[in-house]
């Protein structure tokens, strides 16, 4: 009988002493190279900014004495190309190009709606979203056509959200709703940052030797 108990117990510590091996293994074989991490990093920034920008700009679109409105969209479109160039060292000039022809309509289909808003012209507003979710699609098409790693249906939701949450900005903003534009930014940003992690986490993995 001892013997049985004492056979139980060192197979007890075996499983344990193994399980603890393989738990400070984990690391080591997880590793994250520093360039994956600069360029999460980055992509993260640019798409942090994206929000914070397009926020700006809706800030001066509807406050009615702004003079800073032209300057601010320009700025807002820099970080349009500024996302596409950080996808052409994987995917090349043409696709980067691509990407940030599509942010771009995203951004001036959102400034018509922003106008249509103000003039609280909800028809207009109904249309033009139409045309916003469909140009979102096409974004989910093209990242998930150049990466299996990103599946479209997943994409979509996430840019969905996106929308989501710049509307609310939009209504809050032209509302004069101070406390509920505070809350959408903040949800805007912290979805922005699981948005851009999928992405940038699905090219990390699609091309390992560059990272």
């Amino acid at each position: 009988m001892k013997k049985s108990y004492f056979a139980v117990l060192i197979l007890f510590f075996t499983i344990l002493m193994n399980g603890q091996t393989t738990a400070h293994a984990k690391p080591q074989d997880s590793c994250v190279s520093q360039s994956e991490v600069e360029f999460e990093n980055s992509f993260r920034r640019l798409w942090i900014d994206h929000v914070l920008w397009t926020s700006n700009y809706i800030t001066s679109a509807t406050t009615a004495d702004a003079e800073d409105q032209k300057q601010v969209l320009t700025r807002l479109l820099k970080n349009q190309e500024d996302i596409g160039n950080a996808i052409k060292p994987v995917y090349g000039e043409k696709a980067g190009n691509q990407l940030t022809g599509l942010l771009k309509e995203h951004i001036m289909i959102a400034g018509k709606i922003v106008d249509a808003a103000k003039r609280n012209d909800t028809a207009s507003v109904n249309e033009l979203n139409k045309v916003w979710y469909t140009n979102a699609d096409d974004i989910a098409g093209f990242l998930s056509s150049a990466n299996p790693n990103l599946k479209n249906e997943e994409l979509k939701k996430l840019l969905y959200m996106h929308l989501k949450l710049v509307t609310d900005d939009v209504v809050a903003s032209v509302q004069k709703n101070w406390s509920n534009r505070i809350t959408s930014i903040d949800e805007g940003v912290s979805h922005i940052i699981l948005m851009s992690d999928a992405i940038s986490s699905g090219i990390v993995k699609q091309f390992p030797d560059k990272f």
